[in-house]
């Protein structure tokens, strides 16, 4: 369990903190870190220990070395959260007991154990009823069954119960996975107005991550980044460290160019030298031991002059081997992708009276020409999934038709487009047959799948490795697509899997139609329509649009 402490604020601080699986494996090790009051993101790969980070502070789990103090009272939002569907909501909030003691004692029972149960929290009711509209709950009834919910009010309940315990420190992990756009505007709200002592979220969320204080990045080997500010401020900190590691690297590169000329012209003075004290020992009549002498020197002096210059190299060449793998981390998908323009006026998809089989959609009818960038936003179950699954031709509507009129790639929410079994080449190679293995690899170089990176079975990857392997598969499939359609695509990604998916698709010249909660994404890939799902599905204007992400148009 952490050691809680009194302190004159909130604090969580880590100490040398190692945390290791049973098979050995290291997920935090050696971390040190301390986090005030306020507001702080926590990032990082994914499996660099963010929920592990988590469930250690909260005691969940025992370090195996170092300690964990938390200064205040503590409460822990999982990122599974999963609640008895025959609970109500007073139980999930705790407020049964106090509910029924304010009921007691209104109908004018006495008894002293009511005025315990309640303490001073008179306005119980009053503060339950306050957290629950400001998280869009107003409409939940204390009595209402957990079972009657949808997934994200769900979500929404669990935070309220861990606002109205008023924590010192609160954690909350990935509280936005699955969320629909409307209840991630309502927990984007309560992070932002968060004010109360500690709070630490993890989450890939970029539109969250705008309302924390400042942002700690877990790095590999235990280490930590911090960022002033939110997931903006912490974007143009990377890009300026990128720029800064591009730097190094050519430095790097240029000064071994410069240490092996040096070293070669050295040898070639030497040379030289020699070359001219044999021609000279040969007209000298001096004894032999006194040109032996003369020689051992000169052997001694070359020697020296040989080393200085390889040391210089050797130097030069450690500094560049660092500035390669900094240059590697920040590493960008440049890929040049002609194959997949569309011409404007080419009608790529329709959809004409469609009704899906899933999903509270109404009649859909829309058409798509040239390299129109569409976004699907609308509500969970509102039937985004099932109608990219309709065009892909995996289920059929109800009625109507759709039709795709252009060569399509899809990648579901699952990303299972790869088979475990088979290396990156294999996989990208099994989709574009008619290119050669040479090829397929300078595409997969584009990719940052370099040299034997490239030959890595697909069921060893990391999952932003995964992830980079699917866009591979996706885009340099053969016939170049021209529509891609996208599933919630950044869910679970880490920044740096988020940037490369931006870079790729920035450099797509075709169709896109993507369903995503992320407003960040939508706007960086240059959405140019977007599509509602829901009762009265249509085409809305991007300032709708961005309202209903709770966020202002930019100018």
């Amino acid at each position: 369990m952490p050691h809680t402490t009194a302190s004159a604020g909130p604090s969580v601080t880590c100490s040398d903190l190692t945390f290791r699986w049973p098979d050995g494996t290291p997920v935090v090790d050696g971390l040190s870190l301390t986090v005030g009051r306020g507001r702080t993101g926590l990032v990082g790969a994914n499996g660099a220990g963010k929920s592990t980070l988590l469930r250690l502070i909260a005691g969940l789990l025992r370090p195996h070395r170092g300690s964990v103090a938390v200064s205040g009272r503590l409460s822990h939002l999982p990122q599974d959260l999963v609640l008895d569907t025959g609970l109500r909501v007073e139980h999930v909030l705790g407020i049964a007991e106090r509910r029924a003691a304010l009921r007691a004692i209104e109908s004018g029972d006495p008894d002293e154990r009511h005025f315990g149960t309640i303490g001073d929290d008179w306005d119980v009711e009053e503060r339950t009823r306050a957290t629950l509209d400001s998280l869009g709950l107003d409409h939940l009834d204390p009595d209402r069954e957990v079972g009657r919910m949808s997934g994200g009010e769900t979500v929404l309940l669990g935070l309220a119960a861990r606002l109205l315990e008023r924590p010192d420190v609160l954690l909350l992990d990935e509280p936005t996975n699955n969320l629909d756009l409307f209840a991630r505007r309502r927990l984007h709200e309560a992070v932002a107005g968060y004010r109360s002592g500690v709070l630490i979220v993890v989450s890939h969320d970029a539109d969250l991550l705008e309302h924390v204080d400042g942002i700690v990045e877990l790095c590999p080997g235990g280490g930590t980044t911090r960022y002033g500010g939110g997931w903006s401020a912490m974007t143009e900190a990377v890009a300026t460290r990128r720029e800064a590691a591009d730097r190094a690297l050519r430095s790097a590169e240029a000064d071994v160019r410069k240490r092996r000329r040096e070293l070669e012209d050295a040898r070639l003075r030497i040379g030289r030298r020699a070359r001219h004290d044999r021609v000279l020992d040969a007209r000298r009549t001096a004894p032999r031991i006194v040109a032996g002498a003369r020689k051992r020197a000169a052997q001694e002096s070359a020697g020296k002059l040989r080393g200085v210059h390889g040391e210089r190299l050797e130097e030069a060449r450690e500094r560049l081997v660092e500035a390669e793998e900094a240059a590697r981390r920040e590493e960008e998908i440049r890929v040049d992708l002609p194959h997949t323009a569309v011409p404007a006026g080419r009608t790529v998809l329709t959809l004409r009276g469609v009704r899906l089989p899933l999903g509270g959609a109404g009649e859909l009818d829309l058409e798509v020409r040239g390299p129109e960038r569409i976004a699907l936003i609308g509500r969970n179950g509102s039937g985004k999934s099932t109608l990219l699954r309709v065009l892909a031709g995996e289920v059929e509507p109800v009625a109507g038709e759709a039709r795709t009129c252009v060569p399509t790639r899809y990648l579901p929410q699952r990303q299972d487009v790869l088979d475990d079994a088979l290396s990156i080449v294999g996989n990208v190679g099994r989709v574009a047959p008619g290119a050669g293995t040479t090829e397929v690899r300078a595409r997969l170089a584009r990719f940052l799948f370099k040299g034997a990176r490239a030959d890595r079975l697909v069921g060893t990857l990391s999952g932003g490795e995964r992830f980079r392997a699917c866009l591979a598969a996706l885009v340099l499939a053969e016939p170049a697509p021209q529509l891609l359609m996208l599933d919630e695509p950044t869910n679970n990604l880490d920044p740096a899997s988020v940037r490369h998916l931006t870079g790729a698709l920035a450099s797509h010249r075709g169709a896109l139609l993507v369903v995503s909660h992320d407003r960040a994404l939508l706007e960086a890939i240059g959405i140019t329509r977007w599509v509602l799902l829901g009762e009265e599905s249509g085409e809305i204007g991007r300032e709708e649009a961005l309202n209903l992400f709770g966020a202002p148009p930019a100018d």
